[in-house]
């Protein structure tokens, strides 16, 4: 998949290549279930002649270290990888693939395995439109769908459903100017969400400043991460819930992953550039993780890539110990999203990070969207 032609660059396109598990903004994409020592996964295929997207659906059994042969769930009838499909799983076993739309042009749709923990057939419950889906099942409540709608730009809005049929009304929490991405995770029963926003007049390429909310009543409400009660929908760039400002800096902010230490204190890992365009006249892209301490917020830099579109994701170990696997390393296609894949790891919670494998080398193609499952396991840490 590809985006944007840039016209006279040596890099060709804004971002492209192999986006099976894109984008960023679509969590998750893949959920351990203990009670059948699997990990369950999602992911966007496609013929031989790339013309089309499969929504595919597989799993990893941590008992025999084998992947099952995948089941297409659907034809998307687009090649656009911004359809990709995300999972959850239920308190029953039931798998959910919720299959996204870019924009408000094609439908969206929501399925259900027929048995629990089996991916063998799907049957569909729902019908309608959404973008960037990050729908969260919360024992006992049912799903909190976080995700985008399109309306005079990208608002961020939530669903709630006890039963995956049957939602509420569609509630906007954020519109800042042109609006937003979003990046979200749960910790318990409360899920925080960490954005971005597109300032006016300056096009959807440009986003900036970094927001966190979080919400610990299954979406009724929405607080800062010192539980400062919110009003929404947030529609000031100037608000309580900004956690760092990059507009004046002119920095754009890529969001790639949201993680919590043992208080339930978040971790937000960005990626900071000069501009949109691929190549090195955006450098420097940076690795960055901001944090709150329990007391104040702290924002510290790490290391750097070569593509603003280089996603990886943060593995929180302790409150020290962090790990993050992300394509760093250049690639066959340098300034190009992806490249060779490492793992990266500081002690001190951030202050200094090395290194401490470089995870494949040697590629015919750049790796990227190296994606964390919920409950990861050492056996299927990232996909």
């Amino acid at each position: 998949y590809y985006n944007q032609p840039l016209p006279d660059s040596e890099y060709v396109y804004k971002y492209s290549g192999g986006l099976g598990t894109y984008c960023a903004k679509h969590i998750p994409f893949a959920w351990y279930a203990p009670q059948v020592n699997k990990t369950f996964f999602c992911y966007g295929g496609t013929d031989e002649d790339n013309s089309t997207l499969f929504h595919m659906v597989s799993y990893y059994d941590h008992a025999s270290g084998m992947v099952a042969r995948p089941t297409t769930l659907l034809d998307k009838k687009t090649t656009d990888a911004h359809d990709n499909p995300v999972i959850n799983i239920d308190d029953s076993g039931y798998i959910w693939i919720f299959s996204s739309s870019h924009g408000t042009a094609r439908p969206s749709y929501i399925s259900r395995s027929v048995e629990p923990y089996d991916i063998q057939r799907f049957q569909l419950v729902w019908t309608g439109n959404y973008s960037y889906p990050q729908p969260w099942f919360l024992s006992g409540k049912g799903f909190l769908f976080l995700h985008t709608y399109y309306k005079g730009g990208r608002g961020l809005n939530t669903w709630t459903s006890s039963d995956g049929a049957n939602w509420s009304e569609r509630k906007l929490i954020s519109h800042i100017e042109m609006g937003h991405y979003q990046i979200s995770f749960p910790c318990g029963d409360t899920v925080g969400t960490a954005f971005n926003m597109h300032p006016a007049g300056k096009g959807l390429n440009w986003r900036t400043n970094l927001y966190y909310m979080q919400t610990d009543d299954f979406g009724a409400s929405w607080k800062t991460v010192d539980g400062t009660v919110l009003q929404t929908p947030l529609q000031e760039a100037d608000n309580p819930a900004l956690a760092a400002e990059y507009q004046s800096k002119q920095r754009n902010v890529y969001m790639k992953d949201v993680n919590y230490d043992s208080a339930g204190n978040p971790i937000i890992l960005v990626v900071t550039s000069g501009g949109y365009e691929s190549g090195p006249k955006n450098d420097p892209r940076t690795w960055t993780t901001a944090r709150w301490t329990g007391s104040e917020g702290e924002i510290r830099e790490g290391f750097r890539s070569d593509n603003n579109y280089d996603t990886g994701s943060l593995y929180v170990e302790s409150d020290t110990t962090w790990r993050v696997i992300a394509p760093t390393e250049t690639g066959p296609q340098p300034y190009n999203p992806g490249g060779e894949i490492a793992m990266w790891l500081t002690e001190d919670a951030g202050a200094t990070w090395r290194m401490v494998r470089q995870m494949t080398a040697g590629s015919e193609i750049n790796h990227t969207y190296v994606r964390r499952p919920v409950n990861a396991q050492p056996e299927f840490y990232g996909l």
